[in-house]
């Protein structure tokens, strides 16, 4: 496994390391949790992604963050524990499975519920690990031996126990009750699976004659297919339009159904007519209204979206087509008063992908009000759990405030099939709304129930429904664990560390794994939720199927590499919570975001391979560490910015400051590392055998390894490709398990940090007087650094050798003044430093002059004629307006170039 040489190949391959090293890690189950290992417990549960999914950005985003935290906290010595696993998703296998059966001619009902089931574990087996593959390619440090699937034995185990506890504290109930219903599914969906979206609509005005003749009321609706099922009119009870005729009867247009005028303080006055058609079986409102009232609930629709023999002259007809020949009538009957047009907001199924009926439908129920009050009063009294960032601690407790009970039936075949069976016999071997029913775990201990009441011949059949995804992943933090067996597991990494996880299942997901494990272990599941925010396109807009704008992250993997992709993501993170957005070119499939990251990968690696070729074949641990005595200048500011770094990155990453934690790294290897202080030893390391050139391998092998321990989290691969190569250990240890730098106190010196800030800016205005007075590269200047400040002054006498070699200086002269004038010469100022670097005998002024001038002249032109273009209004109101864009910004940047060229020959012109 590690390399035979001393040094690394001259490019990195990240295609080969990334292979090698998860190879590496799963092979030796290098992640595997211990229940008895020393070191403070940190768990997390991965979000379970559905099993028919594949990877996108979301998911590589919340990988990348979670792996980063759990890398950094095993390093830390925290015995750690990242559990991973995948969702059943029963609606997105069973509409994937229908399609397949229809594609062949069948319907699931043609074969039965146990050759679909068969199917359905068969495809499970076959292709439901596509996305469990394909995290592998992030590296990230799970425990695969601890991998779990919600419907895997032990699992289905606690669903059980979860469900039949409820239910015998009374708090799962079956009745009637209003539910969201997808035609396109046949299904119940929570209001959470429901998304509201605006729509450009109609407002349709109907008049509802009374039945003594006397007049009509007028009414008006979106839905007029629903009226058929009206049942009453309500007005507001204070109106004084309607009082008089409250308790009086409308006749129903085309039913001929007299119907009665309520009054109801929850009508709205001031909307349209302040009438509003009750219909009690088709909107939550009116189900509420007709309770109240004692309104009788007439449902017109079949659960695929047709209407039935309630509907009269049009049963048969499917939900928008009644629509259309509904209002066809009321006209011809001359009860149309008028259409609008009427933007609205229309339910729709977040799976089924169609606008959602409401429907009163015998279902299963969670009673929530509970199982809410106890997570509110974890969060109010103790706090639990934190929310980071802290403003969607808020949306959490709102929504548990207005929760109401949760529908947890679908009618599905997979998934976790209710545990009631009912004695059919009873009710002519059908299930029906009044069949009498046992809740038990096994099927035995359920007729033995049935048997007690209706005999021994009982016939028996279990529910046919089956639970909501929701539920099972509500009990993800501890069933995962072993509950409800008291394992060493669940006693050693229960309740769970940190959850990952979007804001848009802070409802669907947190809230309930919070009810459930407040109220099966006592315990709020996770001390910490941190929010992550999405990642945008590069047009900046959120990405999604039906958009078309997702970004396979799997492209930009195989482009760039794992580590460029993971450190992209998360560099980009301005604050926690915050979205990011992602540079993306779809005619090339590149981005410049991931692109620079992985010229990030390259500068590590080339600085590791000149590292590692000046060390003679030691290695850190041979080398030792350099005595404090012995350092130089530019040792101890190195030494005294790496150990600033390491503190830095442990206070982000303690508070989750992922990005902020990047960002240092990358200014601390690039700039203070690479740039400089590996520039500022090479002339150490080129000189003869002796105490400076040793301690400059010390600590150039010491920083290293340092680097590479604090990036690990962030870039595993290559930082455990080169960490073997730079220490030559075997397989037999890793990186990933290694100690997280710790700040050495010692070695942080802010007052030389700030002394050497002087120095690099001294070099890097030298550098630039250079390139302005076109200075060739090979060529040594003189320099004039003149301050007024002795402290300045005793600085730059310091660092005088660095100014030397990195601004090729071969005299320099610090004074507090300037005696006399200095012709030739050019000049900038560095805080209160002025630097001057005399030209006399290294540049030809006039020749230099000519150039700039003849420079001048080409952009003066361009200046010219974009201006002119921009100036023609035909170009600028017919031109596609990316080109004109275009123009403006070559002229902007046109206009910036003259004005540098013109100071530069002002400046020269003055010598």
């Amino acid at each position: 496994m590690t390399s035979t040489f001393t040094n690394l190949p001259s490019q990195y391959d990240p295609f080969t390391a990334e292979a090698k090293w998860q190879q590496f890690w799963e092979e030796r189950q290098t992640f595997k949790a211990d229940p008895d290992r020393p070191g403070e417990p940190y768990c997390v549960v991965i979000p379970p992604p559905n099993v028919t999914g594949s990877l996108h950005m979301g998911h590589a985003f919340e990988s990348a963050l979670i792996d980063t935290l759990v890398r950094y906290h095993r390093m830390k010595g925290c015995n750690t524990l990242w559990l991973p696993g995948t969702d059943h998703a029963s609606i997105a296998v069973q509409a994937l499975l229908d399609k397949e059966l229809k594609q062949q001619g069948k319907t699931r009902h043609e074969i039965g519920r146990e050759k679909f089931l068969d199917r359905a574990w068969q495809w499970k087996e076959e292709s439901g690990g596509k996305i469990v593959n394909q995290l592998r390619r992030l590296g990230v440090s799970v425990d695969w031996t601890r991998e779990r699937f919600t419907m895997d034995e032990g699992l289905c185990d606690a669903v059980l126990e979860a469900f039949v506890s409820l239910y015998n504290e009374g708090l799962i109930y079956r009745g009637q009750y209003m539910v969201n219903w997808c035609p396109g599914t046949q299904s119940a969906v929570s209001d959470l699976e429901v998304e509201q979206k605006e729509v450009n609509g109609h407002l349709w005005h109907f008049r509802y004659p009374l039945s003594d003749g006397s007049g009509f009321l007028e009414v008006a609706t979106t839905r007029p297919e629903t009226m058929l099922g009206d049942t009453g009119v309500a007005v507001n009870p204070e109106d004084d339009r309607y009082t008089h005729l409250i308790g009086k009867t409308l006749t129903l247009p085309i039913m001929n159904r007299e119907i009665p005028i309520v009054a109801d303080e929850w009508v709205d006055r001031e909307f349209g007519t302040g009438c509003v058609k009750v219909t009690p079986a088709h909107d939550p409102n009116d189900f509420a209204m007709g309770r109240r009232h004692n309104l009788p609930s007439i449902n017109i629709m079949n659960k695929d979206g047709t209407l039935n023999e309630n509907a009269g002259p049009f049963e048969g007809l499917d939900r928008f087509e009644a629509r259309k020949a509904v209002v066809k009538r009321l006209e011809s009957e001359g009860v149309l008063v008028k259409v609008e047009d009427y933007k609205h907001t229309v339910p729709y199924s977040d799976r089924g992908k169609v606008p959602v009926e409401p429907l009163i439908s015998t279902q299963w129920f969670v009673k929530i009000e509970s199982l809410s009050q106890q997570a509110l009063s974890a969060l109010d009294d103790r706090h639990e759990p934190h929310f980071v960032p802290e403003r969607w601690t808020k949306v959490y407790r709102d929504w548990l405030v207005s929760l109401k009970d949760w529908c947890i039936s679908r009618q599905l075949w997979w998934g976790h099939q209710i545990p009631a069976w009912y004695a059919i016999s009873e009710t002519g071997d059908e299930i029906t709304d009044n069949t009498p029913f046992a809740v038990a775990k096994t099927e035995a201990e359920a007729i033995a129930q049935l048997q007690a009441q209706f005999g021994e011949n009982v016939k028996v059949a279990q529910d046919p429904d089956v639970l909501d995804t929701w539920f099972s992943s509500g009990l993800w933090p501890f069933s995962t664990l072993g509950w409800p067996d008291n394992t060493a597991d669940f006693q050693t990494y229960y309740p769970t560390t940190t959850l990952v996880t979007g804001f848009d299942i802070i409802f669907f997901w947190v809230a309930r794994m919070a009810m459930m494990a407040g109220h099966f272990t006592g315990k709020i599941p996770f001390k910490d939720v941190y929010i992550h925010g999405l990642v945008r396109d590069e047009n900046n807009k959120k990405m999604s199927k039906s958009a078309g704008n997702g970004i396979d992250p799997l492209i930009l993997i195989d482009k760039y590499g794992t580590d460029a992709l993971r450190y992209t993501l998360i560099r980009e993170v301005a604050g926690a919570g915050q979205d990011i957005r992602l540079e993306y070119n779809r005619k090339t499939d590149e981005s410049v975001s991931v692109e620079a990251s992985r010229n990030f990968t390259n500068k590590l690696w080339n600085a590791a391979r000149f590292v590692m070729m000046n060390l003679d074949g030691q290695t850190p641990q041979q080398l030792g560490t350099p005595a404090a005595s012995a350092l130089e200048l530019s040792d101890r500011w190195i030494l005294s910015r790496f150990n600033q770094t390491v503190r830095q990155s442990r206070e982000h990453l303690d508070r989750y400051g992922l990005g902020e934690a990047a960002k240092g790294l990358y200014e601390f290897i690039w700039g203070d590392f690479c740039d400089w202080y590996i520039e500022l030893v090479k002339s150490r390391l080129q000189g003869e055998p002796g105490p400076s050139r040793t301690v400059a391998q010390q600590t150039l092998a010491h920083v290293l390894e340092g680097i590479l321990k604090l990036l690990h989290p962030f870039m595993p691969h290559i930082t455990e490709e080169i960490w073997h190569t730079l220490t030559q250990i075997g397989e037999e240890e890793t990186l990933a398990l290694q100690l997280y730098p710790e700040t050495q106190g010692e070695f942080v010196d802010l007052e030389l940090e700030s002394d050497f800030d002087l120095l690099i800016a001294t070099v890097r205005t030298l550098r630039n007087l250079r390139a302005e007075a076109d200075i060739k590269p090979s060529a040594k200047i003189k320099a004039i650094l003149q301050s007024e400040s002795a402290k300045e002054r005793e600085i730059l006498a310091k660092g005088e050798a660095y100014l030397h070699d990195l601004a090729k200086v071969e005299e320099s002269t610090i004074a507090a003044t300037i005696d006399g004038d200095l012709p030739q010469t050019i000049a900038s100022v560095v805080g209160t430093v002025q630097v001057l670097v005399p030209l006399a005998g290294v540049v030809d002024i006039e020749a230099l002059k000519a150039k700039l001038e003849k420079n001048l002249a080409k952009v003066e032109g361009e200046v010219k004629s974009l201006s002119g273009r921009l100036a023609n209004r035909k170009f600028v109101d017919k031109a596609p307006e990316e080109v004109v864009r275009g123009a403006r910004e070559s002229l902007a940047e046109a206009e910036k170039q003259a004005e540098i060229l013109r100071d530069r020959l002002r400046r020269f012109s003055e010598n």
